[in-house]
C-alpha cells in the first residue's frame, strides 16, 4: 500500500495543532470544491484527498495512530492484539523496546521479530488478512428527487456503483453497501461504503419526517363567504372547500398526502395545509365605503 503523506497534502507539518489542521482544510477545500472547479477531475481528486487528510488528522485518535503505523495505520488494532499475543513467550528474547514514532525500518524489524524473526514459529505478518478500509461518500439530491424511488450512479475509486434509492430518503441518512469500500491486505475483505444523502429542499413544502406543511393565501371574500380554493401537493394540485367564516390560520390535514414513508411503499405521511387569509390593500373609495356599511350594520347588531 502506498503511504500518502496527510500533512503534505494539507501543506502543514507534524506540529500542527487542531486549529492549524482545521484552518488548513477550510482553506484547501474551498479552493478545491466541486462548485467552484466543475468539471475538473484534478480538482475533484484533490478535494477527496483533503477531505481524507482532514478526516484523519482532525481525530486525536487516528492522528496519534498515522503518527505511529504510517502507511498500516487503519490496522493498528490488529497490529498491536497480535503484538500483544506474541510479546508474552518473547519478552526475553526481544532485546528492542518501541516508542514514540517508528520509520520504516523500524516497523521492518518490528513485524520481523514479532511474526517469525529469532527462531519462534509464527504464521508471520504476510499471512494474516485484515479487511480494507471503509469509504465514506455524499450523494446531493432534492427533494423533489426522492419523493419517487430512483436510480443514480456513483463513481468511487474508479468503480461505477448503481444506486437504486428508495423515496422517503432524509437529510443526513447513511446506508452501507457493504464490500465497495477499499481493498483488504493478504486476502482480506473489502471494507464498505458509507453513502450520507445530502437533501436540499427546492420546494414551497416544510418536511417533519413523513409529513408536510404549506401555507396557503386565501383571499378575504373567500373567507368571509366561503368557497372554493386550490391547494398544491408533491403529487398536482387538489381543490378544497372552505366552509364561511374561515378564519386566519385555520389548519387542515390531507390524509396520505404528505411524504413516503421509506421503503413502505403506498405508505405516506399526510399534508397540513395553513390558510393564510390576505387583507386587501389600496382598496377603492366604493369598497372603503361598503365596509364602513358593514361595520355600522356590524356594530348595530342588525347582522
Amino acid at each position: 500500500m502506498e503511504f500518502i503523506d496527510y500533512y503534505k497534502i494539507l501543506e502543514i507539518d507534524k506540529n500542527s495543532s487542531p486549529e492549524d489542521i482545521k484552518k488548513a482544510y477550510r482553506k484547501l477545500a474551498r479552493k478545491y470544491h466541486p462548485d467552484l472547479n466543475p468539471n475538473n477531475k484534478e480538482a475533484e481528486s484533490k478535494f477527496k484527498q483533503v477531505n481524507e487528510a482532514n478526516e484523519v488528522l482532525s481525530d486525536p485518535e487516528k492522528r496519534k495512530k498515522y503518527d505511529h503505523y504510517g502507511k498500516d495505520w487503519k490496522h493498528a488494532e490488529e497490529f498491536e492484539k497480535a503484538g500483544q499475543r506474541q510479546s508474552r513467550p518473547r519478552e526475553q528474547a526481544s532485546s528492542k523496546a518501541y516508542s514514540g514514532h517508528y520509520t520504516e525500518e523500524d516497523f521492518s524489524d518490528f513485524f520481523s521479530s514479532m511474526f517469525g524473526g529469532g527462531g519462534f514459529q509464527s504464521s508471520g505478518r504476510e499471512n494474516l488478512k485484515y479487511k480494507g478500509a471503509d469509504y465514506k461518500a455524499e450523494l446531493h439530491l432534492r427533494l423533489s428527487d426522492v419523493y419517487q424511488t430512483q436510480k443514480q450512479t456513483l463513481t468511487v475509486d474508479g468503480k461505477n456503483i448503481r444506486l437504486t434509492i428508495p423515496a422517503g430518503v432524509e437529510d443526513g441518512q447513511t446506508i452501507n453497501i457493504r464490500g465497495y469500500g477499499g481493498e483488504g491486505m493478504n486476502g482480506g475483505p473489502s471494507g464498505d461504503l458509507y453513502v450520507k444523502f445530502v437533501v436540499k429542499n427546492d420546494t414551497g413544502f416544510v418536511r417533519e419526517g413523513n409529513d408536510l406543511y404549506v401555507k396557503v393565501n386565501v383571499d378575504l371574500y373567500t373567507a368571509i363567504l366561503g368557497g372554493e380554493i386550490t391547494v398544491p401537493t408533491m403529487d398536482g394540485k387538489v381543490k378544497l372547500k372552505l366552509s364561511p367564516g374561515t378564519q386566519n390560520d385555520t389548519k387542515v390535514r390531507l390524509k396520505g398526502k404528505g411524504f413516503p414513508v421509506y421503503k413502505e411503499e403506498g405508505k405516506f405521511g399526510d399534508l397540513y395545509v395553513t390558510y393564510k387569509v390576505e387583507i386587501p390593500k389600496n382598496i377603492t373609495e366604493q369598497e372603503k365605503s361598503l365596509f364602513e356599511q358593514l361595520a355600522k350594520l356590524r356594530n348595530h347588531g342588525t347582522i
